[in-house]
């Protein structure tokens, strides 16, 4: 009788963790399966706080693909994110108009300090994205990944004075410690006192500050090589800015390793890292 009534206990567990278990990835918050616990609807940016956005759930199955459909590069930019750091489990902002994301850039159109140069490159800490202006008028921008807390990147006005298409971390490897960080499209603009250099470069973008103090964009090609993912890589925004700012055009052949150059673009760094409020911005929309 104990041993029947102990199995039928045991059953009934199991039943309650089974029917539960697909509610713990599809609570209106991070995932308490994920360690990292990811809400990028908190990440404080100042361009957003007037925009018409919603926290969105990420589940199982989900991807930007298939929920933003021709959209989903646009959303990614919105988030500072990449696909490969679209997971189950957390939260990223979503536009309700998406002609918002199609058009969004927290950087002024007309920089006036940036008149005075053929090109110039403006980094936003706090919004963390980077622009490219030509004789003060932006021409583009793009998202980035700025240094962490304790690792924050340089404030002030720098030069690019090298180049390497191939570079890799002499300091940093990748996640499962095979291999070098890549940091393809590397553009140095500072070294400090203890020689360290400071570069604009492929990384990840996991949505928020992260790296060691080096300016991270977008580069599906440099993922898909190094993890096999994603398998159709489309963004690559450090070429574009790497062609624009230190490319054949200005600077003559790249021979794809280290180069100095002179008379390269100026780097202005502004602001200080957004801050990641303790309690949600926005209340979570329900969603099938």
């Amino acid at each position: 009788m104990i041993r029947r009534l102990a199995v039928v206990v045991a059953l009934i567990i199991l039943a309650a963790i089974v029917v539960h278990e697909p509610n713990i990835t599809a609570e209106p918050a991070a995932s308490p399966l994920d360690p990292a616990k990811e809400d990028l609807s908190r990440v404080d940016y100042p361009s957003q706080r007037d925009l018409d956005w919603y926290p969105r759930f990420i589940r199982p199955n989900d991807t930007l693909e298939s929920l933003f459909g021709d959209d989903w590069a646009h959303v990614a930019r919105f988030n500072r994110i990449d696909r490969r750091h679209t997971y189950p489990g957390m939260t990223i902002k979503v536009p309700r108009d998406m002609e918002v994301a199609r058009t969004y850039s927290p950087l002024p159109k007309e920089h006036e300090p940036a008149r005075r140069y053929a090109k110039y490159i403006l980094i936003s800490l706090t919004e963390q994205w980077i622009g490219a202006y030509e004789r003060g008028t932006l021409k583009f921008s793009m998202p980035a990944a700025t240094g962490k807390k304790g690792n924050e990147t340089p404030t002030g006005l720098f030069r690019i004075d090298a180049r390497d298409r191939t570079h890799t971390s002499s300091l940093y490897q990748t996640d499962d410690k095979s291999a070098q960080y890549p940091m393809d499209y590397a553009m140095r603009f500072f070294i400090d006192k203890q020689n360290v250099g400071y570069w604009i470069h492929a990384r990840d973008l996991p949505g928020k500050p992260a790296s060691h103090g080096c300016v991270g964009l977008f580069d599906e090609p440099m993922q898909n090589r190094m993890y096999g993912t994603p398998g159709r890589p489309v963004l690559h925004d450090s070429k574009k800015l790497y062609d624009w700012a230190v490319g054949e055009a200005d600077f003559g052949p790249d021979s794809g390793t280290l180069e100095l150059i002179g008379n390269g673009p100026v780097v202005e760094v502004v602001g200080e890292n957004p801050a990641y409020q303790p309690a949600p911005l926005r209340p979570m929309v329900a969603t099938r």
